[in-house]
């Protein structure tokens, strides 16, 4: 989940509202921002800045915005998106303004100008943050793309005539990764020479919104004579508004689901959502051999062209095996890495970022604790001050020259169901029961035995309580590594028991246990390349 909140001489504005699905619990719910707090502090938003169109920075908001009931500012894909949202909840969309890349909007004390960059869909946007005392640069999710198949290469002078900025709020999701990202146009041209070689019918599995991968997919079909179909309905929804703002008028036209089964296979080039390994997926249904249109045979391919979100490893490995069970031949990024493109920075282009910037200080967010601490350490590298790794619900001033902790609120998890639609209530369930809660948060990855913990502890709760940080570490690293759990969810509901029995015994009473598992990122490798390579 993405939602920072600036403030100004009593003006708050929030930067983007995203959600996140819990695969560590059943019928993997959605979570939300908890906001309940904001109003009692006199931090509720005059207006809402959209950096771009993922899931992660605007899925919440539908659900959020009656709260606070105020513009909405976003490029027209990311309120095209939204306004499908709001309409399914049954809101009003005359908040929702659309602002081209480059434009300046003013609200109370903020000048907050929409910056264009690159990243893995269309129209994102870094924002800069101008008050009568301060520049701040809210980067989003970007990446330096010299080669992007749709928009413009990012602007060096844009971000040089910004400079020098007090504050960078910056993505870290690949700082640990040295070297330069892959461009969308290398993934194009790994995935036509796959193509080329395929004999049968061909799968690509990418993810709805990467547009230029879409794009890229309709003229690769064209030129090794391949029709075109889409299956899942967020890839139906989101080339739909694709068409409709005019980034794939040049797609081809594409074949009905219905009709798959009457063409040659090596007429066919499907593309699908589902890569996650999603059990109702179409792309599992083909795994199982029972989706409704059409059955893969021996020698067709299947190409995985995304990147495996940590903690989905399992399910998609069992989603390969499937198609190797029925002879179906599958390309990834183990058979060849160029298959996908990150769409985030690794450090060569942080580094390259901070050189026109010219910072001095900055945050570090997005990723888990080890990427921010890889950030913090190239910012020293480069003689930039990074004064604190924060954690959800801290509040910072920027106050002479430094970043100073003023509070740190405690968030309590905010659940809706995954299958929630227009009519349900609006407002989230918060999960609080007791009168005092403890939230524990830890990131775990898989290995071939079984689990293993990741870099820091997290724990919170609203009341002092006698517990000692290092025995729960040991005790949870010793119990997580001898539960042979297949996911998250069972992993959570092994540990859950264990870990309540646990406290009780050493807590004088048993507060309310909220635990969220978060996968570690295992391989992003895969998503970059060397600099040497360029």
């Amino acid at each position: 989940m993405n939602l920072s909140l600036y403030g100004y001489d009593g003006d708050w504005i929030a930067v983007d509202c995203g959600m996140m699905i819990r695969q560590d619990l059943p019928d993997q719910p959605l979570q939300i921002p908890d906001v309940e707090h904001l109003a009692a502090h006199a931090m509720s938003p005059s207006a809402v800045f959209i950096t771009h169109g993922h899931e992660d920075h605007l899925g919440a908001l539908a659900w959020i915005w009656p709260r606070w009931n105020c513009p909405v500012y976003a490029t027209p894909l990311a309120i095209e998106l939204l306004r499908a949202k709001f309409i399914e909840q049954g809101l009003r969309t005359d908040a929702l303004k659309p602002v081209q890349p480059g434009t300046c909007v003013t609200s109370g004390a903020f000048e907050v100008t929409f910056l264009p960059v690159t990243h893995s869909i269309p129209e994102s946007c870094a924002l800069s943050l101008v008050t009568p005392r301060h520049r701040v640069l809210h980067t989003g999710d970007w990446k330096l793309d010299e080669r992007p198949l749709i928009g413009a290469p990012l602007s060096a002078s844009q971000f040089e005539t910004l400079a020098p900025v007090d504050l960078v709020v910056a993505d870290s999701t690949n700082a640990d990764v040295e070297g330069h990202s892959r461009s969308e146009t290398e993934a194009a041209s790994a995935l036509e020479a796959v193509i080329q070689n395929c004999r049968g019918r061909v799968v690509v599995s990418c993810f709805a919104s990467n547009i230029a991968r879409i794009k890229a997919l309709g003229g690769i079909a064209e030129r090794s004579g391949r029709r075109v179909a889409l299956l899942g309905r967020s890839m139906e929804r989101m080339v739909s508004i694709a068409l409709q703002l005019g980034y794939l008028d040049d797609f081809p036209p594409r074949v009905p689901t219905h009709d798959l089964g009457y063409l040659y296979p090596e007429e066919v080039l499907i593309i699908a959502t589902g890569s996650q390994g999603e059990p109702r997926s179409a792309l599992s249904r083909m795994a199982q051999g029972r989706h409704p249109a059409l059955d893969l045979q021996p020698q067709d391919d299947v190409i995985f062209s995304a990147r495996a979100i940590p903690g989905n490893e399992r399910q998609i490995e069992r989603l390969k095996a499937g198609f190797k069970r029925l002879g179906v031949n599958v390309h990834d990024e183990h058979t060849d890495p160029a298959l996908h493109a990150s769409g985030h920075p690794a450090r060569e282009e942080l580094r390259q970022l901070y050189r026109w910037l010219k910072p001095k200080l900055l945050l570090p967010v997005h990723g888990e604790a080890s990427h921010q601490e890889a950030h913090r350490e190239l910012a020293a590298d480069l003689g930039i001050h990074v004064p604190h790794l924060v954690r959800n619900g801290t509040v910072l001033a920027l106050e002479a020259e430094t970043l100073v902790v003023r509070t740190q609120h405690h968030l309590r998890p905010q659940l809706i169901g995954s299958r929630a639609r227009a009519g349900d209530p609006t407002q989230p369930v918060s999960a609080r029961k007791h009168s005092h809660s403890l939230s524990i948060a830890l990131n775990v990855l898989p290995t071939e035995t079984g689990w293993t913990r990741i870099g820091r502890l997290l724990w919170d709760s609203e009341i002092a309580l006698p517990l000692d940080e290092d025995s729960l570490a040991d005790w949870l690293d010793e119990r997580i590594d001898t539960i042979p759990a297949e996911t998250l969810l069972q992993l959570r509901q092994q540990l859950f028991g264990p870990l309540r029995d646990w406290l009780r015994e050493r807590l004088p009473a048993l507060p309310e246990i909220h635990l969220q598992l978060m996968p570690a990122d295992p391989q992003p490798e895969y998503e970059v390349r060397s600099v040497h390579s360029r």
